[in-house]
This record gives structure tokens, C-alpha cells and sequence, in this order.
């Protein structure tokens, strides 16, 4: 999964308990009250954004966001039948890394400067980045992209976990722990466990789950390091991007050679990824938090791994069992329990 769900995903749970992001800060607008009078001063460009969210309304672009993440584990599969993995993910971070950078050109807003925040970015893109992208490269070099986006989905149920045991004030709920026990027994029903994981390439299978792990990790990271700042989302990703793209640059060559060939499908999916599904993506996700809120921004969690599996199978001709989505509704369902918050009586 990318780093930008689990942006949704930090938003969310800390909307939940009581502590603001920087993200959330930055994202939400301010109030106007309705009897202010009309000035003749130029529309910034926030007002001129706006305005543009709102001639296409947020649930097209709600849909066009999910269809780009459900999408990504296709155009992983396709990627790695051309490029080794790790080329594949130098390339995907490089194109997400331009997008955002021409994105905050544009909008003239500036990198951080202090050292301290370029030093968690930097910890922060290798958990949230480098090792989850590549993981899943690898692990689509054997598993289908279907299971790779259901593996995705997990994630939640990864978070929960971990933020019981490193965030104090995230406490555990019967509901909370009846949704894990529902997402565990979802992994097992996908994997088929009754048959002994027949047929389940339990490599590729681990290398998907703990990329959705990594995604955990970096969200109790980003959360007790970065959560404070002043910074934009847009700013700090983009950096962000920018960092994990250097550390792969150095990493890349001691362990591949210089591509003898560049096929036009791995290659047009290596930058339609990269592109659309790390960069354009977030740029879309960060306007959807603005207008609706990460709690439904956070939603479209839920669709990637059913639009995974849709075109994994329609245009990949990937092999599908009842237990593949029965497994994967499950997961969904468990992770959607423990994201949920229980009604408050009045």
C-alpha cells in the first residue's frame, strides 16, 4: 500500500483521539462566516483550487483515486515481468518524487528547512517507501497482484496492533479486538489455511504482508516524530519521495545492472505508477482531506483490494477461488472494525 493511505489512516485515528496533526492543521480550512463582505482583493490560489474541487465533485474524485491505488498492484506485476525490482522501484519513486517537487514549485511552497525534520523523513521513507515498495516488487515476482492487494489491506489491522503497544492513549475496545481476531481469520481463509497453504507462495506471501507491516511501523513513527510540525503534507511527502528516491539510487546499483533493454508495457506502467499512483495520487488525496475529511478520505482503504482483484483477473488472467474474496471481504470487514469508533450515548 502507499505511504498516502496510511497519511489517511495517521489523520484518522488521531482525529479519533483527540490529537491534531500537522496534517489535519494544514489540510482543513478555516470557517467563514456567512455575513463576511465581499472584498475586491485578488483570489488566492487556495480560493482558485477550491473552486476548482468543486466543479468536479469529490466523488468522482474519490473514485478516480481508488481506481489509481487499486490499480498499482497491476502495474507492479507488469513492472517486474520487464525490470528487476528494485530498478522498478527507483523508477516509480523518481516519478512520484518529480511529480510533488513541480507540484510545490507551482504552488511556491518550499522543503523544510531544519536538519531534525530531514532526519526523520529520511527514517520515515525508508519504512514507509523504500522497504514497502520493494517488498511488494519481489513479492509480485511469484504471488498473483491479487493477493498482493489484499495483502494491502491488512494494514489496518497491523496499525491496531502496534498502536496498543507504542501509543498510551489508544486504548483497546472489545470491538477494536474483535475486528483483529475477524481480519486474522479473513488472512487465513484467503491463504487457504484448511489446505495446508497449498498452492501459496509463502515467500512472496510474507514479503506482501510485511510491506502492509511496514506501513504500521512508519505510521507509529511519523506519528511520535512529525506529527507536531508546521509543515504542509504536501511539502513533507514531497521530501520525503525525494529521500527515499536517493536512498534507492545508492542501493540500486551495487545489487542489479544497467537494464540491456526497456520493454514499452513494464515501462509505461513503471511511470504510470509512479506518475499517477505516487505522485498525482497524493496531490488528489491531499485535496480530498481538505474538502471531506480524513475519515472519508481513509475510505477508499476499502476499495483498493476489490479494484486489485477486479483487474488482476480481467486483464491478467490471474487464477481466482472463492477463498480469495470471501477471505478478502472478511479482511475488509475486520478492518473496518477496528478503525470504527463506538456511538457515544447522550
Amino acid at each position: 500500500m502507499c505511504y498516502e493511505v496510511e497519511l489517511s489512516i495517521v489523520e484518522g485515528m488521531s482525529t479519533a483521539t483527540g490529537r491534531p496533526t500537522a496534517a489535519t492543521r494544514t489540510a482543513s480550512p478555516s470557517p467563514t462566516a456567512p455575513d463576511a463582505p465581499v472584498s475586491d482583493a485578488p483570489v488566492s490560489a487556495e480560493v482558485r483550487e477550491g473552486a476548482a474541487r468543486r466543479v468536479i465533485g469529490w466523488p468522482i474524485r474519490f473514485a478516480v483515486l481508488c481506481l489509481v491505488w487499486g490499480f498499482s498492484f497491476l502495474f507492479i506485476k507488469v513492472g517486474t515481468e520487464g525490470f528487476n525490482p528494485l530498478q522498478f522501484t527507483l523508477g516509480r519513486l523518481a516519478c512520484g518524487a518529480l511529480v510533488l517537487l513541480l507540484v510545490l514549485a507551482v504552488k511556491r511552497e518550499r522543503l523544510p528547512r531544519p536538519a531534525r525534520i530531514w532526519g526523520h523523513l529520511t527514517v520515515a521513507a525508508f519504512i514507509l517507501n523504500v522497504l514497502p515498495f520493494t517488498l511488494y516488487a519481489y513479492a509480485e515476482t511469484t504471488i498473483p497482484s491479487t493477493l498482493a492487494g489484499i495483502c494491502n489491506a491488512t494494514s489496518p489491522l497491523w496499525g491496531m496492533v502496534l498502536s496498543l503497544v507504542a501509543l498510551s492513549e489508544d486504548r483497546p475496545t472489545r470491538r477494536r479486538v474483535a475486528g483483529l481476531g475477524v481480519g486474522f481469520l479473513g488472512v487465513l481463509t484467503v491463504l487457504g489455511a484448511w489446505q495446508g497453504f497449498a498452492g501459496t507462495d509463502m515467500a512472496g506471501t510474507a514479503m506482501a504482508l510485511g510491506a502492509s507491516l511496514c506501513y504500521a511501523i512508519g505510521w507509529i513513527y511519523v506519528r511520535r516524530t512529525l506529527a507536531d510540525g508546521e509543515h504542509s503534507p504536501l511539502a513533507m511527502t514531497g521530501t520525503q519521495l525525494l529521500l527515499a528516491t536517493l536512498q534507492l539510487a545508492v542501493v540500486t546499483p551495487l545489487f542489479t545492472s544497467m537494464p540491456t533493454s526497456f520493454p514499452l508495457a513494464p515501462l509505461l506502467s513503471c511511470l504510470a505508477l509512479g506518475a499517477l499512483g505516487t505522485g498525482f495520487a497524493f496531490v488528489l488525496q491531499y485535496g480530498l482531506v481538505a474538502e471531506v475529511g480524513p475519515t472519508t478520505a481513509m475510505m477508499c482503504t476499502y476499495f483498493i483490494p476489490v479494484i486489485a482483484t477486479a483487474a488482476g483477473v480481467a486483464l491478467l488472467d490471474e487464477q481466482l477461488s472463492w477463498n480469495t474474496p470471501v477471505g478478502a471481504l472478511i479482511v475488509l470487514a475486520g478492518a473496518a472494525l477496528t478503525q470504527s469508533k463506538p456511538r457515544r450515548t447522550s
